[in-house]
């Protein structure tokens, strides 16, 4: 049991950030064809990728409870996201990435250092 519970300490952040990655290019990916596709094709494409990061959220939320509380699980996934979304639009799209940027990524690591070091994984019953 020991063992299980390490291995998803390792595997719930790795769903999560890959589900962020996953959904930073839904997002923001069909913006570098915007001329190429039409808006059909581009939400299609948008939702394609969508279901399967849902899938992949939704498990690591559900197999995470008792290994983390949901409000770090939370903090993972949104944090991630974030710099996802400054790389698919810094490779994808070309957007500068400023010092401004960095330092705000740096803040979220330290921020999220403190979110996770707190070892409550109680939730409440409503």
């Amino acid at each position: 049991m020991k063992k299980e519970k390490s291995l998803r300490k390792l595997l719930i952040p790795t769903m999560l950030i890959l589900s962020s990655a996953i959904m930073a290019v839904a997002w923001l990916g069909h913006l570098k064809y915007k001329e190429d596709l039409s808006f059909i094709t581009s939400a299609l494409f948008a939702w394609f990728l969508v279901l399967p990061e849902y899938l992949l959220n939704i498990a690591a939320i559900r197999w995470g409870v008792g290994v983390f509380a949901p409000s770090v699980m939370a903090s993972i996934n949104l944090a991630s996201g974030i710099v996802f979304i400054a790389l698919v639009s810094h490779y994808m799209l070309g957007e500068e990435i400023s010092l401004q940027k960095y330092l705000g990524f740096g803040l979220m690591i330290v921020a999220m250092f403190f979110i996770s070091s707190s070892n409550s994984t109680k939730t409440e019953k409503a």
